[in-house]
């Protein structure tokens, strides 16, 4: 390896600065194909390409709620959301740390929190008064109050996998609770083992050892549901972990200047079509009694998200025809402005509408009620928020500003 520590590469970059959401990674393709040039290290340049893969994975979901033909894997959306939450966050972490030598946990959860929590604050509130119409989606084993307080306090998961319950229409949130444990727990382990300067290739393995062992467990203890129920291990933290340590372990891998050398040659370009080949073959190759079978959770599940970190360290590696079509405008706008949205709010939608949609074209009409639903909720709560965080951020770099100077002016 090219360094035998996780402290990143200290590589200077004269490229923009990385964004404070995670949605930032080295795109750049100057000198790459020539081999004698190292790319430049992970968050230096906006890979839109990510954001259409999210336009892709949470179209997957919706279908696979909506119960589209062909679309019986489309959950998998999760798996491959998972696996861009780990290497995304853990990029952000790692090129934090490469430009100030530390990590400020406490900024980085204050970032989390309101990038996230408004959104889903306004979506329990709504799905609070509409509780009479829509709080028995898919049943729920709470009343409107305990099953709001488990989504706000990002505990479904643990709800839904150690004691079967579900929370109706707010069920969904389990995944967002996977994620909310994996940003509290994973940023103070890096913290930690940058403080003792362990070395990277043992935490790589032990990330690797995570991934294994987990998914073991998780067929181990797989149990059959009744009928077509999904069974508590899909949504419990030793599945969850998986696709978040692959994509954890994906972004250790590319702060490693061989490693992006190679990637930005030859073996990104296979990355990119054989990751994309392979998770399509698998949402199509999934059909409904993918929940009778515990290889799914201890197989298909933890395969599929190698083959999303495949395809994801591809993308952010070299410009390909795959790459230039996720990051489509269009593709790449809805990924970042309104997939956490849609995500939040579809379940809603179908649970409302969703006895009024008969065929294939009220399946269509009932989508496009969702995304207008996501689109409205996402410029009416997290677009004014960020514009607040951008004129907070903006306010104290003007007030440190102005007492540099006045410091300055009396030395």
């Amino acid at each position: 390896m090219a360094t035998t520590t996780i402290s990143p590469e200290r590589t200077r970059s004269t490229s923009a600065p990385a964004s404070t959401d995670g949605s930032h990674v080295g795109t750049e393709q100057r000198g790459m194909r020539g081999g004698g040039t190292t790319p430049p290290p992970p968050l230096t340049n906006r890979a839109p390409a990510l954001d259409g893969l999210r336009t892709i994975a949470i179209l997957a979901v919706i279908l696979y709620h909506l119960h589209v033909a062909h679309f019986d894997g489309g959950f998998i959306g999760v798996t491959v959301f998972f696996v861009l939450s780990g290497f995304l966050i853990t990029t952000l972490l790692l090129g934090e740390h490469r430009n100030t030598g530390r990590i400020r946990l406490g900024a980085f959860w204050g970032k989390r929190v309101l990038r996230l929590y408004p959104a889903l604050i306004a979506f329990v509130l709504v799905g609070l008064a509409l509780w009479n119409w829509v709080g028995d989606y898919k049943g729920a084993t709470f009343s409107a109050g305990e099953a709001a307080f488990i989504a706000l306090s990002y505990t479904g998961n643990l709800f839904r996998s150690f004691w079967d319950t579900t929370q109706g229409v707010f069920a969904h949130t389990w995944s967002l609770s996977m994620e909310e444990q994996f940003y509290l727990v994973w940023p103070p382990v890096l913290v930690l083992l940058f403080a003792i300067r362990s070395r990277r290739r043992w935490l790589m393995a032990g990330l690797g050892v995570v991934i294994v062992g987990a998914a073991v467990a998780s067929y181990l203890s797989y149990e059959k549901p009744n009928g077509g129920a999904t069974p508590d291990v899909y949504f419990s933290p030793v599945l969850g972990v998986v696709p978040l340590a692959t994509g954890c372990l994906l972004a250790l891998l590319l702060d490693d200047g061989r490693v992006r050398r190679v990637a930005a040659g030859i073996a990104g370009h296979v990355a990119t079509w054989a990751g994309l080949a392979l998770l399509v073959g698998i949402l199509l190759w999934i059909d409904g009694d993918w929940t009778q079978h515990a290889s799914t959770f201890g197989v298909v599940l933890p395969v599929t998200g190698l083959v999303s970190a495949v395809l994801i360290g591809g993308l952010v590696s070299v410009r390909t025809p795959v790459s230039a079509t996720l990051a489509w405008t269009p593709v790449s706008w809805f990924g970042r402005r309104v997939s956490y949205s849609a995500y939040l709010w579809h379940p809603l939608v179908i649970a409302l509408l969703g006895t009024f949609a008969v065929g294939a074209w009220g399946n269509v009409w009932l989508v496009g009620a969702a995304l207008l639903v996501a689109v409205g909720a996402a410029y009416a709560v997290e677009v004014p928020v960020e514009k607040a965080r951008k004129r907070i951020r903006e306010a104290k770099r003007l007030v440190a500003a102005d007492r540099a100077a006045r410091e300055h002016a009396t030395t």
